[in-house]
């Protein structure tokens, strides 16, 4: 069973070291470093985002830490006071689990998100699970804590300090009871965020690795197009190489169309949208592996 989860996504810092830029709106492949992270915690029940309202991937609530600027503790708990004032769910549907990132990672998947969710559930004591870097490094902005704990934690500082600004995060997370999860091989760059830009420039230059480029290519098309599709690109590339070989090169690109738009009036018919893209392109195969053979038989 899924764990139930509410993010908190931390996006009002003030970019100092890229010269005040508007770090989550700074694209990389083609998307917003914001719009990546939304994506990462797309499961969530509710989605609070600390910043300046701005369009994004998907609908999220805003608030503001006041005064604004006054660092990452602060602007978790106004994200977590966005919560609570938001309108209550049932009880069986409200999460007790509440996720907190940054909005500057740019590699960062559901599947780490799940990582740490299930890590937290595996131990039933701890209060917080935080991703560990490469290094070690306790990654506090990539993280789940309970809820409760979590709030009492952030009362607590704001008694002892007589409030919460510019509070560093190791003075939240000293406070509780954390289990670490270190940074997957399945995710190597989970924790990778992009604070200057050199980070950027690594980012950018990360996505065209020959290994990932492909599927970073596909998720921004998907996420620009709005297609919540999952397909089986082995698929369609097998198509589009059977046709650019067994009739002509500018075949696959078109017959790749017209395979997407069978699908499309297949679905409007109740077909699942992957099956309905598995069908055409299986049938657009056959077709261009006969055109194949009879050019051999030609020749």
């Amino acid at each position: 069973m899924t764990t139930a989860y509410d993010a908190v996504v931390l996006a009002g810092g003030a970019a100092r070291r890229l010269g005040g830029a508007d770090k989550p709106g700074l694209r990389v492949g083609g998307r917003a470093l914001l719009d990546r992270v939304l994506a990462a915690c797309a499961a969530a029940h509710r989605t609070v985002v600390v910043g300046d309202p701005r369009p994004t991937v998907r609908p999220v609530r805003w608030t503001r830490e006041q005064p604004a600027g006054t660092g990452p503790v602060a602007a978790l708990d106004a994200g977590a006071q966005a919560l609570l004032d938001a309108a209550p769910a049932p009880p069986e549907q409200s999460p007790e689990v509440l996720l907190v990132l940054s909005a500057d990672l740019p590699f960062l998947g559901e599947t780490t998100v799940g990582r740490l969710l299930a890590a937290l559930g595996a131990a039933p004591d701890a209060e917080a699970a935080l991703l560990t870097d490469a290094d070690g490094r306790d990654q506090p902005l990539v993280a789940v804590y309970r809820t409760g704990p979590l709030r009492r934690a952030l009362d607590g500082l704001r008694h002892a300090h007589r409030g919460l600004d510019d509070l560093p995060l190791r003075r939240l997370t000293g406070g509780l009871r954390t289990v670490r999860v270190p940074v997957g091989p399945d995710e190597p760059a989970a924790s990778f965020d992009c604070d200057t830009w050199e980070d950027i420039a690594t980012a950018r230059a990360r996505i065209r690795d020959h290994g990932a480029v492909l599927d970073e290519w596909i998720t921004a098309v998907k996420t620009e197009l709005g297609l919540d599709l999952d397909v089986d690109t082995g698929v369609l590339l097998d198509l589009a190489r059977d046709a650019a070989h067994g009739v002509a090169r500018p075949a696959a690109p078109l017959t790749t169309f017209l395979v997407g738009y069978a699908a499309a009036k297949a679905a409007e018919d109740g077909t699942a949208p992957a099956e309905a893209v598995a069908e055409a392109a299986r049938k657009a195969a056959a077709l261009a592996q006969r055109w194949a053979a009879e050019q051999d038989e030609a020749g």
